[in-house]
């Protein structure tokens, strides 16, 4: 029967969670018109720790009662993961497990995200506190604020039986790795993270890395989407194009902050460029969801 908690309440269950091979991680954008990202996600290896749960002692030194439940992120083509939990105002994710080989279960972890960007300090003092091993390929570490725990019987889920590990993607990385080393540009990871990894399929923006490289290397982004629904232009979502109400609204509340900062002389100039910033967002992105533009 199902049952639920406010965290993981039993030792064992945190044994099992970690001693599962897959996983699975659902976030969604916040409007309506937004797709909704299921992820599959791996043990990397036998003895390469890649996800677990731990105190919460990133957020709260001292505290031991917050659970948090955290896994390594490897670079892939998508990024709706990372976007959906830098939306202002989200931060939405569940986490489930299912048992395939002994009795049935399947665990759900609801919480709030966290993307701990490589390259970043909280991602340094990740690894450090967890001691994580990285890999070729990683670009951050994600993790969960528990909330809520479910558990159920899954009873209708098939038994599979497990074979081994796929090394394909750390193997593409090292290899990538390899030729930037020896002098291909092409080959940086930044300059990955601009092309697949710096806009969500709906528009949202991504990686920090990702948008700055894009910037600096005058990378296209690909197209995540085609058909009638795709996006008109880049970091668009066709299903509501055009210049929206929500848009009108941003707008206006920029200038009456402009006008409330231009009361002192000396942030004038800051409180006209700052508006003119944001209109050019705009502008530049009609079809754009409204909370991707960052005021």
């Amino acid at each position: 029967m199902g049952q639920f908690f406010e965290n993981i309440p039993k030792e064992a269950l945190i044994k099992w969670i970690q001693a599962q091979k897959v996983f699975w991680v659902a976030t969604a954008p916040l409007t309506g018109n937004g797709h909704v990202n299921v992820s599959p996600k791996g043990q990397i290896s036998e003895h390469h720790k890649s996800y677990g749960v731990t105190p919460d002692r990133v957020l709260e030194k001292g505290t031991n009662d917050k659970q948090v439940f955290w896994y390594l992120e490897m670079t892939g083509s998508g990024n709706e993961t990372i976007s959906h939990l830098l939306e202002p105002g989200n931060g939405r994710i569940t986490i489930q497990f299912n048992e395939f080989q002994n009795e049935p279960r399947i665990l759900r972890l609801w919480g709030k995200g966290r993307v701990l960007e490589f390259g970043t300090q909280p991602f340094d003092d990740m690894v450090e506190q967890e001691n994580i091993e990285l890999l070729p390929g990683v670009r951050s570490i994600i993790v969960v604020d528990i909330h809520q725990v479910g558990t159920s019987c899954g009873y209708s889920v098939p038994l599979f039986e497990f074979k081994g590990f796929r090394t394909t993607l750390t193997e593409y990385f090292r290899r990538k790795e390899d030729r930037y080393q020896a002098g291909s540009e092409k080959d940086s990871m930044p300059r990955y993270w601009a092309l697949k990894n710096a806009w969500s399929m709906d528009g949202l923006p991504g990686m920090a890395a990702g948008l700055k490289a894009g910037r600096e290397y005058a990378v296209e982004p690909s197209q995540k989407m085609v058909g009638p629904l795709a996006p008109k232009s880049r970091g668009g979502l066709g299903a509501r194009g055009g210049f929206q109400l929500e848009h009108l609204i941003i707008a206006l509340l920029t200038v009456l902050l402009a006008v409330s900062l231009a009361t002192h002389p000396s942030l004038q100039q800051q409180a006209q460029t700052r508006v003119q910033e944001v209109l050019m967002q705009i502008r530049a992105m009609p079809d754009a969801l409204p909370s991707s533009i960052r005021i």
